[in-house]
């Protein structure tokens, strides 16, 4: 039992998909395309924001910042999910887990809250635009996001503590392809309830408090919106709210599949489906639907592309 314990301390070893051998190569072309388009498309977006100064308003830094995010956060997990699906070996030292697990969750809970402030700033845009630029000021934007990632990654940093005071003396192995809070629950050998505890009272307070402030910021966007007298407007009015409100629903409704359940209904098989979503798909659409949809965005990308061709 000594000797357990001491080897579980060490390392951990993924378990990932390896109950699907057969497809491990066609995974990871899939999941490496996927990951490809990741970065180019996240990339891209914070390049493409940088250097147009027809983008230096605080909707489009927001945007960027959430690109930013949505980069690091798919590039924390997916480099060694890509590893341990073409190798035996697919083991994550203790502090190694326990790092991706704090980055994970910060990022995590650092894009919930963009999210929120992105909703925010359009209701302040839309809703009240002569006060728009007193009250989003350079300043006022610094605060917002500098409150984002405080938030997030010190709400990261009590669900990593909290998991890694726990003992892990029996299986050293994690039933998944990342370092996430439900699994490692489940692996642990002691009482994991006050563990559950912390896990539901913050997971609901940061997604409860981040959705109240969207729904309340859209149910205000669309009662100014249907009081606009041109369909021109309100068709402007949607077309920036449009892609941002895609990109909530597809975060969200991941997020309370996992963490909105009990530990008894913990799945292997469905979690590491909605695991790949969040942390693959979705970083994949975001920039997809804000280049696809946004017409600012749109007109910036053709600009460049003019710039270019000048040359």
């Amino acid at each position: 039992m000594r000797k357990k314990s001491f080897s579980s301390l060490r390392a951990f070893t993924f378990l990932g998909f390896s109950d699907h051998a057969d497809l491990q190569m066609f995974l990871f072309l899939v999941f490496m395309f996927m990951y490809l388009i990741t970065v180019v498309g996240n990339l891209a977006i914070i390049v493409l924001i940088a250097t147009d100064t027809h983008l230096h308003s605080p909707m489009y830094v927001f945007l960027s910042n959430l690109a930013f995010v949505d980069l690091w956060y798919s590039s924390g997990i997916t480099p060694k999910m890509l590893v341990d699906l073409v190798t035996t070996e697919k083991s994550i030292s203790y502090v190694g887990c326990a790092l991706q697990m704090f980055f994970f969750i910060g990022l995590g809970c650092t894009e919930s809250f963009l999210l929120a402030t992105m909703a925010f700033d359009r209701y302040v845009a839309i809703c009240i635009p002569l006060l728009y630029l007193k009250n989003m000021t350079r300043m006022k934007c610094l605060q917002l996001l500098s409150g984002c990632y405080v938030a997030g990654f010190l709400n990261s940093l009590i669900h990593t503590c909290c998991t890694f005071r726990l003992s892990f003396c029996g299986s050293h192995y994690i039933r998944h392809f990342l370092c996430d809070v439900p699994p490692m629950l489940n692996l642990s050998c002691s009482d994991t309830t006050i563990n559950e505890l912390v896990l539901t009272i913050f997971a609901s307070t940061v997604t409860g408090t981040t959705i109240i402030v969207i729904v309340i910021s859209y149910a205000s966007i669309l009662h100014a919106v249907f009081k606009i007298n041109s369909s021109k407007g309100r068709r402007k009015a949607f077309s920036t709210c449009g892609s941002h409100f895609i990109c909530v629903i597809l975060y969200y409704s991941t997020i309370f599949f996992i963490y909105s359940r009990p530990s008894s209904a913990y799945s292997l098989e469905q979690d590491r489906i909605v695991s790949v979503v969040y942390t693959l798909v979705i970083p994949m659409l975001n920039p997809l639907i804000y280049s696809l949809q946004n017409r600012e965005m749109k007109l910036a990308l053709k600009r460049t592309k003019a710039f270019h061709f000048c040359k």
